[in-house]
């Protein structure tokens, strides 16, 4: 359960189970209205679902880097990173993980990182790179839109102030947290973490601030429409980093990681599938697991679809044979019919920087 359960329903949110949280799937006002409100102006999401795994001390970084995909090479104390923990025998997607850095360390002892899997892959994350799960001892917080950090800066004004994909320490109210310059929508944002017994206050005074609260209905139509992966969707078992197209998560250069000679495999032979984005000519989106059709035979299947409001029409991931490229007209089979539709680029909508 959520830190922030007893202030969802208190605003009438709709809860559903995620990954075996309770969690809002919307407001009162809709998913629409959410939605339209991240990408005109400022809302504020629960991702307290989200593990946070703290790997400390001597040897941190090395079992990081050589257990995960990206090089922290390329980054420092005080960034965040994205990357993947691969599956050793095939390479697939077993979770994509954020790493917040913390500021303040370096490479010799006393490093300190934040380590954030998806809701249900916590366990298997420590397993894989040991550490401490301090998940149910803090929320985070997601403010995220155009005007995020000017309505944050009068609630928390040194979270307002991390750049993205930075990490800073920060105290609330003399209370210890940590924000970071990330979030999951492809508008410009913050995530801050902060200890469960001040989760409610600091909740409370972001809506005070005049940010709108958003269920998990609005940060899939969001990050659809941005182009980004989901665990489940287009990424999972099967799955490897270059068959979403995620190819620059993989730092080759860097020596070994876990499931590396399996990408490599793949690398030399070739993906046999790729991720392609679907627009759909009217409302009607596809959805996941659909069948997609080049010239009467079956290509592949859909992932993630929706119905995009910013755009007005239906829109989708799927993972296509690797010759279909963007242009090419399509038809997806959503419950015996057959809906239209083209092979487009994605992000479906620009992804934005501060």
């Amino acid at each position: 359960m959520s830190p922030l359960d007893a202030e969802h329903r208190r605003l009438g949110a709709r809860m559903v189970d995620f990954g075996g949280w309770e969690m809002p799937l919307s407001y009162p006002d809709g998913t629409l209205v959410e939605h339209r409100s991240c990408r005109e102006a400022a809302v504020a999401f629960d991702v307290s679902h989200l593990g946070t795994v703290v790997v400390g001390g001597d040897g941190a970084f090395d079992r990081l880097q050589g257990t995960l995909t990206n090089d922290l090479n390329r980054i420092g104390p005080g960034r965040a990173q994205y990357t993947h923990l691969l599956d050793p025998d095939d390479a697939s997607v077993v979770d994509d993980i954020i790493v917040w850095w913390l500021d303040g360390v370096d490479h010799a002892g006393g490093a300190e990182f934040h380590v954030m899997p998806n809701a249900s892959n916590t366990a298997e994350v420590v397993g894989a790179i040991g550490g401490d799960d301090v998940t149910e001892g803090r929320a985070v917080i997601a403010v995220q839109g155009p005007s995020a950090r000017e309505r944050l800066s009068s609630v928390a004004p040194e979270a307002a102030d991390v750049a993205r994909f930075a990490v800073r320490r920060i105290e609330w109210r003399g209370t210890p947290c940590v924000a970071a310059g990330t979030g999951y929508t492809g508008e410009d944002g913050v995530e801050v973490a902060v200890p469960t017994e001040v989760a409610p206050a600091f909740w409370q005074a972001v809506l005070d601030a005049g940010v709108v609260p958003a269920g998990l209905g609005a940060r899939d139509t969001l990050r659809l429409e941005a182009g980004l992966p989901l665990h489940g969707h287009e990424l999972g078992p099967g799955i490897t980093p270059l068959q979403a197209g995620l190819g620059w998560v993989v730092a080759w250069d860097k020596g070994s990681f876990r499931g590396r000679a399996a990408l490599e495999a793949e690398r030399s032979a070739g993906v046999t599938r790729a991720l392609r984005g679907l627009a759909v000519e009217g409302r009607q989106p596809p959805r996941q697991g659909c069948p997609v059709l080049v010239g009467g035979a079956v290509a592949g299947e859909v992932t993630s679809g929706n119905f995009s409001p910013t755009l007005g029409h239906g829109i989708g991931m799927a993972l296509l044979d690797p010759t279909v490229e963007a242009g090419t007209e399509v038809v997806v089979e959503v419950r015996g019919q057959a809906l239209a539709a083209r092979v487009v680029p994605t992000p479906f909508v620009g992804m934005r920087r501060p």
